[in-house]
């Protein structure tokens, strides 16, 4: 932060996270009108119905739901839901790995100046940007940890910077598998919480230990991953 960047107040942060919360409200809300929740269900349903086809199926919506800019919270949590926590990580993380790498290529070479434009409205980028030329695929490791951008708008940003394809696949695949388990853990419970009414409280106590323990592994490694990456931004 310069001297010329104003310090954020805490009721400037209060309201901030007050508008957070009226708009997940007001999505949710949203969501429940039209029925969403139902619609989602019975889509994820048809999927897992589709045996052997269901994991491909799965991962071509959400590889076009990455190139299209559309965040993949909510499919990763329908895979916990329909596939289980082993499966549902494996097929979100492949189809996350495959959905950065499509738009990582379509930034680089089909909207580069498209992309630019985009870009030029995040000013921390540029520090990013510069950071990738020096550090490389770190870089990509530690966003891809802590994300400064949002996941589907970063896959489109690494295209306008040098860093290579194959250091950009491993480091975004390896970066986004804490995230993935996360979100895939908390689909599980999720259905577990609606078709199984039987479970005992060690049960229910488990589940919860475990979506627990994954939420704090994974903000502890965001949280060293910001560091270290405000440490190399600043250079």
């Amino acid at each position: 932060m310069t001297a010329s960047e104003p310090a954020p107040t805490r009721s400037g942060s209060r309201w901030r996270w007050l508008a957070y919360v009226a708009l997940l409200a007001a999505l949710l809300a949203t969501a429940r009108y039209f029925h969403a929740p139902d619609r989602l269900r019975q889509a994820l349903d048809w999927i897992g119905g589709l045996g052997v086809w269901g994991p491909v199926i799965f991962a071509a919506i959400y590889v076009l739901s990455a190139v299209l800019l559309v965040p993949g919270s909510v499919l990763a949590l329908g895979a916990g839901a329909v596939f289980g926590l082993v499966r549902g990580t494996v097929i979100v993380s492949v189809a996350s790995t495959l959905g950065a790498t499509c738009a990582f290529l379509v930034g680089r070479n089909l909207a580069r100046e498209a992309v630019a434009r985009k870009i030029a409205a995040y000013p921390k980028f540029a520090a990013i940007e510069r950071a990738v030329a020096a550090e490389g695929w770190k870089i990509v490791l530690l966003t891809r940890l802590s994300p400064v951008f949002p996941y589907t708008l970063l896959n489109y940003a690494f295209g306008l910077t040098p860093v290579k394809l194959r250091h950009y696949v491993l480091a975004s695949w390896i970066g986004m598998l804490p995230g993935t388990v996360m979100y895939v853990y908390g689909g599980t419970l999720a259905q577990v919480v609606a078709g199984d009414r039987t479970r005992s409280a060690g049960g229910w106590a488990l589940y919860a230990v475990g979506l627990l323990a994954t939420v704090a592994v994974t903000v502890f490694v965001t949280r060293l991953a910001r560091r270290a990456l405000a440490m190399k931004t600043a250079k």
